[in-house]
């Protein structure tokens, strides 16, 4: 990897609230509990929480336009994304039977 890329990977990404996300998807608190289901005073709420479900995390990202990712950095082995957090049990097991060979005498 280039001595630019490397940088790029090392460099520190910016820190933002959830309201900067939402501002920045140019979508109102209304608007995000609208597409949530929820009221306005939960939204506001919950964009001054320090601590949440990673699934009420996930669900205002995506509301937002995003995908949220959870990495796991060690200073021993190499960095991982952590996957299937936050989501539905069943499409995990779907997607994995998919992925997984038929057992003998299995369609």
């Amino acid at each position: 990897m280039p001595d630019t890329a490397k940088r790029a990977a090392n460099a520190p990404l910016p820190l933002v609230r959830l309201k900067d996300l939402r501002k920045g998807a140019g979508k109102t608190q209304e608007d995000l509990a609208a597409a949530l289901g929820v009221g306005q005073d939960t939204i506001s709420r919950l964009e001054k929480r320090s601590d949440m479900l990673l699934s009420t995390l996930r669900h205002y990202v995506e509301s937002v336009g995003g995908q949220l990712s959870l990495v796991a950095r060690f200073s021993d082995r190499p960095t991982v994304v952590i996957d299937h957090l936050g989501k539905d049990r069943q499409a995990s097991r779907a997607r994995k039977r998919d992925l997984m060979p038929a057992e003998e005498g299995e369609p």
